[in-house]
């Protein structure tokens, strides 16, 4: 019988070194930083904005609220992903109807569409201030570029490009530091919650809500677990059931550490147009162009450029995980074959979803609608949509014979169910107030 290593071997074990113990941790992040950076969408930078802009700092408490909230939710998604083996629609399909889920699919569907053609021309007008060419332009270019990747690359190295773009908040953190704000006001309204007033600043918390705890990343989260497991070489159903605590336990890593770099940029992004819009009677942008250029004078030059190419980054972050989850929906929904690894020819209704998606996405651009207000729009559907879709995970990842043994804790359906009613309540206070 094998004998336990004696403590002479524990002592004269070379200790890791500090970077290798970050390369480690670097290992340990995927899904959950993917989809916590694609979180800070354009649509997302776009509602940070104007609520800076117009309501200053009094709603910097959304922040740190949201972030556990945000973790507890896509950690439940991760758990439905990596626990049945398939994606978040495949776990609804069993315990709802499907024509409800096909409403759900289309809703998820037009607001995606919708957020990718926002995404699409607000990263399209930051360039073009920097460049001169034409927006249009820019949007058929990046629409392409990013359609092309999604179909032709695979999912291994778009995963890592994504990851790595995800660096691009901290440009966010840099921006606001450079203004250099009052910090005794920042902290103030960072942990003493000032109630909103009216419909418009209760829609503005919807739009918060809606675009931190997005539908869309429900379904991406799952379905990246799902992509995971097929490339350990897990490709048949029956390999990819059910996770081991040590796996479940990395992956709230992998999430807690991605959900507090999504709302630590978030932070700083109303905090920047806090001190320098607001402050200085900006208060009703209408473009990204706009917020980059009012930024210029206000606080250098540099903050603008780290402005826009953080909206520039993380827009071609968010562009693939939006289309991709409306795919990776109806995929499962309709039982096609699905998943980025796989070729054109073998997958043609999935990738058909992300290309009408993307290409519907370019054709908003020339429809004359404000971006600034597309992507406000978009935050608020989401707002709207998501304690729905919260209702039938919570459900679902409550199913002992669903999860197969493992459903999620106690502590994790308590915050989500506390997520739920705190979005209904925002919802309804929106069209009340």
């Amino acid at each position: 019988m094998p004998t336990r290593p004696t403590a002479v071997h524990a002592v004269t074990k070379p200790p890791r070194s500090a970077l290798r113990r970050l390369a480690d941790f670097w290992r340990v992040l995927g899904p959950g930083v993917i989809t916590g950076a694609a979180d800070d969408d354009p649509s997302g930078i776009a509602t940070y904005s104007i609520a800076g802009a117009e309501f200053g700092s009094t709603l910097l408490w959304l922040a740190p609220l949201s972030w556990p909230l945000m973790a507890a939710v896509q950690t439940m998604c991760a758990r439905i992903g990596m626990v049945t083996g398939q994606g978040l629609m495949a776990g609804l399909r069993t315990k709802f109807p499907r024509p409800l889920l096909a409403a759900a699919c289309f809703a998820l569907l037009v607001a995606n569409t919708i957020n990718i053609g926002a995404d699409l021309s607000g990263m399209a007008d930051a360039v073009a201030m920097l460049t001169g060419v034409s927006s249009h332009l820019w949007v058929v270019l990046f629409g392409g570029a990013i359609a092309w990747s999604t179909v032709r690359l695979r999912y291994a190295v778009i995963a890592n490009v994504l990851k790595w773009l995800a660096l691009v908040l901290f440009a966010y953190v840099i921006t606001a530091v450079k203004v250099g704000p009052h910090w005794g006001t920042v902290l103030h309204d960072t942990f003493v919650p000032s109630m909103p007033h009216g419909s418009h600043a209760w829609g503005t918390v919807v739009a918060i809500l809606g675009t931190t705890i997005s539908p869309y990343l429900f379904f991406w989260q799952a379905s990246q677990e799902v992509e995971e497991e097929k490339a350990l070489g897990r490709h048949s159903l029956v390999a990819r059931r059910g996770a081991t605590a040590d796996e479940i336990g990395r992956r709230k890593l992998d999430v807690g550490v991605g959900t507090f770099f999504s709302n630590m940029a978030m932070y700083f992004i109303i905090l920047t147009t806090a001190l320098t819009l607001h402050a200085h009677g900006v208060t009703h942008p209408t473009s990204s162009r706009e917020v980059a250029e009012a930024l210029k004078p206000l606080a250098g030059n540099l903050s603008a450029l780290l402005y826009t190419l953080g909206l520039v980054g993380t827009g071609a972050l968010a562009i693939p995980t939006l289309a991709g989850s409306a795919a990776y929906a109806f995929a499962e929904l309709f039982g096609w074959r699905q998943g980025i690894d796989e070729h054109f020819r073998g997958a043609p209704a999935f990738y058909a979803v992300i290309l009408i998606s993307v290409a519907v996405g370019v054709a908003f651009d020339f429809a004359g609608i404000p971006t600034l207000k597309l992507l406000y729009g978009t935050a608020v559907i989401n707002g709207v949509l998501a304690p729905f879709l919260l209702t039938g995970i919570l459900i679902a990842a409550s199913d002992k014979t669903l999860m197969r043994g493992q459903p999620s804790s106690r502590l994790g359906r308590a915050v989500v169910g506390g997520t739920t009613l705190v979005m209904f309540a925002a919802t309804i206070a929106m069209f009340v107030f």
